[in-house]
């Protein structure tokens, strides 16, 4: 499963590393294998991890060749070992083999389009320290979770919102509106969430945070659409697309 969680402020080192160990320690169900943090004067990463994929070298966050960017994630990449020998082709150097590691290169190659050549189930974060920039993206159809909050100074995110209960800048409250939509749907169907100031990323979108402003931005939107293929031709698409899925 995985978990991710994290926050973005002005605080010292010291104050950020007991905070971030809060933050982990409380979604530790999600990653029971190992946890890890990564904390300078300006962001805080931390990662609880479930073991899949390289099980001896996937421990996160992972950095790039000169350590100017670390990524964290919760989720797996179905079509990694394909981006991974493109990367390296274009001169990527991997120091693991996890399919974590390939969003970073990729992001270094093709910045914020990385996330439309991903096939799988995703929530990152990708702390560009040359730029000051958080950036982060979930799946196309949201399989994975990811809530933010901006409060007291603070922008924090993670997988689970208790984690943000964690961070001492959280103000918990009550989202009146959020219960109309429940009791009618049995689900909120807002971005904001029964927390009063927490928000879910919308599926298929990718942001940015940097000096205090986030930037949201759509990259995937379903499209249905009739066409005039035979029954044979649509039999061979879906089984092929099944084929692929089950590879």
């Amino acid at each position: 499963m995985c978990g991710i969680a994290g926050f973005v402020n002005d605080t010292s080192a010291e104050e950020k590393t007991a905070v971030l160990k809060r933050m982990t320690d409380i979604i530790a169900h999600r990653g029971p294998d190992s946890e890890g943090h990564f904390v300078d004067e300006r962001v805080a990463l931390g990662f609880r991890r479930l073991s899949i994929i390289d099980l001896q070298g996937g421990d996160q966050p992972i950095f790039n060749e000169d350590s100017s960017m670390a990524i964290t994630m919760n989720g797996e990449i179905y079509n990694y070992r394909e981006l991974r020998r493109q990367l390296i082709d274009l001169g990527h150097t991997f120091s693991t083999e996890s399919d974590t590691e390939v969003i970073l290169h990729g992001y270094e190659q093709w910045g914020h389009q990385v996330v439309n050549r991903l096939r799988g189930m995703f929530a990152f974060v990708i702390w560009d320290r040359g730029r000051g920039e958080l950036f982060g993206a979930r799946d196309h159809f949201g399989i994975k979770p990811f809530y933010y909050a901006r409060m007291g100074g603070t922008f924090m995110y993670a997988s689970e919102i208790k984690s943000l209960l964690q961070h001492p800048d959280f103000h918990k409250e009550l989202n009146n509106q959020a219960l109309r939509p429940y009791m009618t749907f049995q689900y909120s169907a807002l971005p904001e969430t029964f927390f009063k100031g927490v928000f879910k990323l919308p599926e298929g979108h990718w942001f940015t945070f940097r000096d205090g402003k986030m930037d949201i931005h759509q990259y995937y939107d379903p499209a249905f659409g009739e066409s005039k293929q035979s029954l044979k031709d649509l039999v061979d698409a879906i089984d092929k697309t099944v084929q692929d899925s089950v590879k």
